[in-house]
């Protein structure tokens, strides 16, 4: 029993929780941070989310089932090596679904709880179906990460900003675009077999598409920075100082994806990278600064 709840864990990869910390930005940037029912509102869906991707990967393990024993590192993931059980790794997905579903009606709002149901019922059609479409899918992982800025902002009850949310999109297109070329890199003529998507990617095309959203990504967020409503919300055009840190990590990580191959698991990078680690603190900390001083 313990041995598989110890591979039910790493198959939910809280690794990967670090991309639910977006849940935190609306929270940040409405200046409620040192608010106590706002700060635990938000604790508490950053924890739903966390379990509520963990059914999602644990599901998509077993779909991916049989494509996860050839690849070169998802074989030796709990399911594909065999260390634990489909039908165990079912009745996982299955108690931790119920267990978010119960905590977000009980803990937190009905628009919050909207917006939880619409990311998994997109997981759930990304795993089926909207993987297998090109553009599509990455889109999809997109999509994904604005869900996240959603559900921070309707767990206490603020407005999310349109800025915040084209920010979001296009730095999760350029996240997804990476991986997309780092599982082509990697995988090589074996790709194609792993995931038949890879069959309508070259490095070549994701290349360009990379080159066009990361310059997209740069310009959005100076420009939200200098805005009038900005500068008004905040009473400062401050955040133009951050400027520096976003161009920093984003020319980074291009380092680490076309000289250390790298870039495939963006989690990774946040936590094994100390120079990305250190810029995502020291941004953090920033705007923190300008914004409630």
């Amino acid at each position: 029993m313990v041995r598989t709840c110890y591979h039910i864990l790493l198959s939910i990869r809280p690794q990967q929780w670090t991309k639910n910390l977006l849940i935190f930005a609306p929270l940040l940037f409405a200046k409620k941070l040192f608010v106590y029912t706002e700060t635990l509102h938000t604790v508490y869906a950053f924890a739903i989310f966390c379990l509520m991707s963990g059914s999602v990967y644990l599901l998509n393990d077993l779909i991916d089932l049989e494509n996860d024993k050839r690849h070169p590192l998802k074989c030796r993931r709990p399911l594909a090596s065999g260390a634990l059980s489909p039908r165990a790794a079912l009745t996982a997905c299955a108690v931790l679904l119920c267990a978010c579903a119960l905590a977000a009606f009980s803990l937190l709002n009905t628009a919050f709880l909207v917006t939880a149901g619409a990311y998994l019922a997109l997981q759930l059609l990304y795993s089926t179906v909207l993987k297998h479409v090109v553009i599509i899918d990455v889109f999809c992982i997109a999509a994904g990460f604005m869900l996240r800025v959603i559900a921070g902002a309707e767990a206490i009850g603020v407005n999310f900003s349109t800025w915040l949310l084209f920010c979001t999109l296009l730095l999760a297109l350029f996240l997804a675009l990476s991986k997309r070329r780092h599982e082509l890199e990697l995988l090589e003529d074996d790709a194609v077999h792993h995931r038949k998507i890879l069959y309508e990617y070259s490095s070549g095309l994701l290349d360009h598409m990379i080159a066009i959203v990361t310059p997209c990504t740069l310009i959005a967020y100076m420009l939200y920075t200098i805005a009038d409503d900005t500068v008004a919300k905040f009473g400062t055009d401050g955040l133009k100082y951050t400027v520096p840190f976003v161009l920093y990590g984003i020319f980074r990580y291009l380092y680490l994806i076309h000289q250390r191959n790298a870039g495939g698991s963006p989690e990774k990078v946040l936590l094994n990278d100390i120079p990305i680690l250190l810029t995502v603190v020291c941004y953090g900390l920033a705007c923190a600064l300008i914004i409630y001083l």
